[in-house]
């Protein structure tokens, strides 16, 4: 694809002079600029902060693709998204979904369950972080007929990083007061819930609800977001055959025996 330098230059003009953008018209102005640029069949923009459940800022997708990419992710798979986790650890940059999937990311129970039901080739994220400790991910999207992305177009979302970057600082600040807001509203839903239990993210309450000890908990959350057990022990400075006694337990514990009941388990207690 030719760049079409019109259409960027036109995008970008929108931009002069503007002290402040709404989230639908920046998203919108970060499209066009991206299409001027590469070609691609959807656009999401998710703000993140911590562990909290992830703030959706623009989307693409019309009504039965939102359940999909927006609503269902929000309601839990994003603790399991190699998304999510970079956003987490605060890397900036251009990255596509492949570099940063766990070894065992594609044939996870994750991406059969959830991430393959939204038809996508590859995804390919520009990684802003904010001063109030929240990551900006806006991710372009290519499903499988159009396939992935080509080498040059990766390369020319790269260049286009720090303008990008800059843009979004500007127009996406002060994102933290709405995660601030979030969790207010959440802390009202659950004012019949002791003070121990309201401070709990989500994803830690499924694994002490279930009664896993802190290096159990670390196991299965890798082995759902797609890590094999020699890839587990790397990271957790174990052995392999220690990392195979945990999930034997883990299963034992939870009266179950396969990695798809593991995933239904955690997303049923999850929700």
């Amino acid at each position: 694809m030719s760049t079409d330098l019109e259409a960027l230059f036109r995008a970008f003009n929108a931009t002069i002079g503007r002290q402040a953008m709404g989230d639908a018209e920046f998203g919108e102005t970060f499209r066009q600029m991206m299409a001027a640029l590469v070609s691609f069949d959807y656009v999401v923009v998710f703000a993140y902060r911590g562990k909290e459940r992830p703030i959706d800022l623009y989307s693409t997708f019309d009504p039965k693709e939102r359940i999909i990419f927006v609503t269902l992710y929000q309601a839990g798979p994003y603790l399991l998204d190699p998304f999510y986790h970079t956003a987490h650890e605060r890397r900036a940059g251009v990255f596509r979904m492949r570099e940063l999937a766990p070894d065992r990311f594609f044939s996870s129970e994750y991406y059969r369950t959830y991430y393959v039901q939204t038809g996508l080739a590859e995804e390919i994220g520009f990684f802003v972080t904010a001063d109030d400790d929240t990551t900006i991910v806006l991710s372009l999207m290519r499903n499988e007929k159009t396939g992935p992305f080509p080498p040059a177009e990766f390369a020319l979302l790269k260049k286009a990083e720090p303008l990008i970057a800059n843009m979004v600082r500007h127009y996406w600040a002060g994102l933290g007061t709405r995660f601030d807001a979030q969790q207010h509203s959440r802390a009202r839903g659950n004012r019949k819930r002791n003070a121990s239990e309201s401070a709990l993210q989500p994803a830690e309450a499924v694994w002490r609800d279930l009664n896993l000890t802190s290096r159990e908990t670390a196991i299965v959350d890798l082995v759902l977001q797609g890590y094999s057990s020699e890839s587990i022990g790397l990271k957790l400075n174990i052995s392999t055959g220690t990392v195979k006694v945990h999930r034997r337990n883990v299963y034992r514990k939870l009266g179950i025996s396969s990695q798809t009941q593991l995933l239904s388990l955690y997303l049923k207690n999850l929700s």
